[in-house]
């Protein structure tokens, strides 16, 4: 008797790329990683080399499939916006990826804005102008890398995010596509329509041949090539991370809410098949889209969440590994009012100013290592705590709870400050890499192991609550501190 088959799910992170085989009860049973090294030209600019991206994924797929398991079909999420142009004969980039976290492009968003455009991109693809997405990105390809424009009008380049590209390398060039979650995050696809807008391809000057198709989260994206891989897998589904995490999370009733904790914090709520405009500076979003049926999500992006640590890790090198901080942060009483605001790439919703920095206030003599690992966890759940304020006034309704995944939802100290903050209660699963499990479980929707979402539902096991433990005056005191520091480091605040 043939055992259980598995479904390959690739994450590819900003920090690092990763490959998991899942049973089909949503299990890992293999996991193989490799770190991602990050590239920093200039100051607030960040890329990653493409062929490096491309050897890992490579790498640790080959590590995963060593362990001969039956494998029914490959699933892939990736970190979102961030931007490839490539050779569509050679598949070789021009240039290195365009990290979603550069600034770069932030006058050219500015100058969008002032302009009067703000509306209408907001009308149709639910975003804001902001470098951020992918738009302003692939304009600064198209114009600063020589003879991009000229053979982008030929058709001759291809544009993508990291899924588009992986999936051109994996199907040996056969397939240029993506899905509705990863093009609604490039501020060119009409979400509303479900193509690619004409009107965003004038405003950014952007030729309509570099684009990929767009297709379904779940449903047929070619095979890989066995000997790139190892084996020779149907490729059934691809979703950016947080709306991978989403579908990994089960939230698939209107209002139901998660919250993903990596390199930066992102909060999604489900807002059913209509979508709804933020009054708040949030964002509409696709959350999946399967066969053809559209649902839709309010998103609120935090940059900087565990960045934060990898930043006292390797630039301040005052911790060795992110774990510390849970150790750290217990070793105090209190913080003595020192309070971190990560803008090291600007503040995003609900504020959203590009040329806010960073900066660590309330310090005296007293405060050490301890306080500042502290309050970089804190940070998380503060701008945790201004999404959902924005996203309960939009729909005037408060979340019961909020379910988290990612690396630093394992911190047991961070989950309950997370919850003495938002004071409502936090459920962490059983697996919280979340996003690996979606792009898994949508790729098992696409290849029928599932054929339903109630299919997925089931999957979804409760791991632990966090609940409410501090008062409603200890709660108002700490927001106060950290509302003023916010208001300290806006770039109009000087």
């Amino acid at each position: 008797m043939a055992g259980p088959r598995h479904i390959l799910a690739i994450d590819q992170g900003t920090t690092s790329t990763r490959a998991i085989l899942f049973d089909e009860s949503g299990h890992p049973v293999h996991t193989s990683q490799r770190e991602l090294r990050q590239i920093f030209p200039r100051p607030g600019w960040v890329e990653h080399d493409p062929e490096e991206i491309w050897s890992a994924t490579v790498a640790v797929c080959r590590e995963v499939l060593k362990s001969g398991h039956d494998v029914a079909a490959l699933g892939l999420t990736n970190q979102r916006e961030t931007t490839l142009l490539w050779d569509r004969d050679t598949g070789l980039p021009l240039h290195n990826a365009i990290v979603w976290q550069d600034r770069r492009t932030a006058q050219a968003c500015r100058d969008i804005a002032e302009a009067g455009h703000t509306d209408i991109i907001n009308a149709q693809t639910g975003l804001r102008p902001d470098a951020y997405f992918s738009a302003s990105k692939l304009a600064w390809l198209l114009d600063h890398v020589d003879g991009a424009r000229a053979r982008a009008e030929t058709g001759e380049l291809a544009f993508g995010t990291v899924d588009s590209f992986l999936l051109w390398r994996l199907t040996g060039g056969d397939l240029h596509a993506t899905d509705a979650t990863n093009a609604s995050r490039t501020m060119l696809f009409d979400i509303h329509k479900q193509a690619w807008s004409p009107e965003m391809l004038d405003l950014w000057d952007i030729p309509r041949a570099v684009l990929p198709e767009v297709r379904d989260s779940a449903g047929d994206f070619g095979t890989t090539q066995a000997d790139t891989i190892g084996a020779a897998l149907p490729i059934r589904g691809i979703a950016g991370d947080q709306q991978a995490a989403t579908v990994g999370q089960a939230c698939f009733a209107p209002g139901m809410i998660k919250s993903t904790f990596g390199t930066g914090c992102f909060v999604l709520m489900n807002t059913g098949a209509n979508p709804v405009t933020s009054n708040h500076q949030l964002l509409t979003t696709i959350a999946y889209r399967l066969k053809g049926q559209t649902t839709y999500a309010l998103e609120g992006s935090v940059f900087v969440a565990g960045a934060a640590i990898q930043w006292l890790r390797d630039r301040l090198q005052v911790i060795g590994s992110a774990p510390e901080t849970e150790q750290l942060a217990r070793s105090l009483g209190a913080n003595n009012g020192v309070y971190m605001v990560p803008a090291f790439a600007g503040l995003g919703a609900p504020h959203w100013d590009p040329d806010a920095r960073g900066a660590i206030l309330g310090l005296t003599r007293d405060s050490g290592i301890a306080e500042i690992a502290r309050a970089s966890l804190e940070a998380v759940a503060y701008q945790t705590h201004d999404l959902l304020n924005a996203m309960s006034a939009d729909l005037g309704t408060d979340p019961g709870t909020i379910r988290v995944d990612g690396g630093m939802a394992e911190n047991d100290w961070l989950m309950q400050f997370l919850a003495d903050i938002l004071d409502i209660t936090i459920e962490r699963p059983q697996v919280t890499e979340t996003t690996s499990l979606g792009a898994a479980m949508l790729a098992g929707l696409g290849a029928g192991l599932y054929d339903s979402l109630e299919g997925i539902s089931v999957q979804w096991h409760l791991d632990r609550n966090f609940n409410p433990e501090i008062t409603a005056t200890e709660r108002d005191n700490l927001l106060s501190g950290w509302q003023d520091a916010v208001a300290r480091t806006l770039s109009g605040s000087c």
